[in-house]
């Protein structure tokens, strides 16, 4: 199996305000790459851009998938193409049982012609996928029958984000600090269950500051945004001399892009960059 995402020379504003100013990525299916950057950096803009959030305006630039150039689609066709973005921050649906939710996500991505409410998979194959990748992933089944991220902890919301990518088994997946908000055991669990339904099953975009995520996922390739730009890539020992020595060379080798990002801190205070 082969699927390609490709970013070339990416442009993305929000607001009106220039955050990405020229990204080149290629991601292939199978490969892992870790994305880093201090704050402001433009690491969530890039994974928003990509899964179609409708505020990041695309103003220069090209996403395609397995050559199609998917630039102007709308979030919900490519989510029904195979990508899939887990949030920083996950949205509750109070009243929507997660069970039930992951059953009309799942049918949509399958069977992306049909109408919506229609031919929903088989109750009886449904549940008996979704006990199977709970147990994979060490699920509690009640998990199941409560509300979409209604009173989760910041765990929880992380590991119902991870179940949702394993049940929509996409080609790719964004992971956007998946670790953030997490405890050390946390991020080891959510780390290891990464890798138990994604590792090498699809390309994985891991979006971080720390390398635990990646302990069980340890990437190809691993990319430093500063600037609004991707900077430097090299391996998982780029990923390592960053979370043990910071982002200092980083600065000091690309004064310009740090010049840059300095600025967009200072411009995007209410944006998630």
């Amino acid at each position: 199996m082969s699927h390609t995402l490709k970013i070339e020379n990416l442009h993305v504003s929000v607001e009106g305000k220039a955050i990405l100013r020229g990204v080149n990525l290629t991601l292939n299916y199978g490969e892992t790459h870790a994305l880093m950057g201090p704050n402001g950096s433009g690491k969530s803009t890039l994974g928003l851009a990509i899964a179609g959030h409708p505020n990041y305006e695309i103003t220069e630039g090209s996403i395609t998938l397995d050559g199609v150039d998917i630039t102007e689609w709308e979030a919900d066709q490519r989510a029904r193409a195979g990508i899939f973005m887990a949030f920083q921050r996950p949205v509750a649906i109070p009243g929507v049982k997660t069970a039930d939710f992951l059953r009309h996500a799942a049918t949509n991505v399958r069977r992306p012609d049909r109408k919506e409410g229609e031919d929903l998979i088989p109750m009886r194959e449904f549940r008996k996928e979704l006990k199977s990748k709970m147990e994979q992933l060490k699920i509690d089944p009640e998990f199941a029958r409560r509300y979409v991220n209604d009173g989760f902890s910041g765990g929880e919301m992380k590991r119902s984000e991870i179940l949702t990518m394993a049940m929509l088994s996409p080609k790719f997946s964004i992971l956007d600090e998946t670790d953030s908000g997490l405890d050390a055991d946390a991020v080891r669990l959510a780390s290891a269950s990464i890798a138990e339904i994604g590792k090498d099953k699809m390309g994985l975009l891991i979006i971080t500051h720390h390398d635990k995520l990646l302990e069980h996922n340890p990437p190809q390739y691993t990319h430093v945004m500063l600037g609004g730009r991707i900077v430097e890539t090299g391996g998982a020992e780029l990923a390592r001399e960053l979370h043990d020595h910071g982002y200092e060379r980083i600065r000091a080798t690309y004064p310009d892009a740090d010049a840059a990002n300095q600025q967009m801190i200072a411009k995007e205070e209410t944006i998630a960059v």
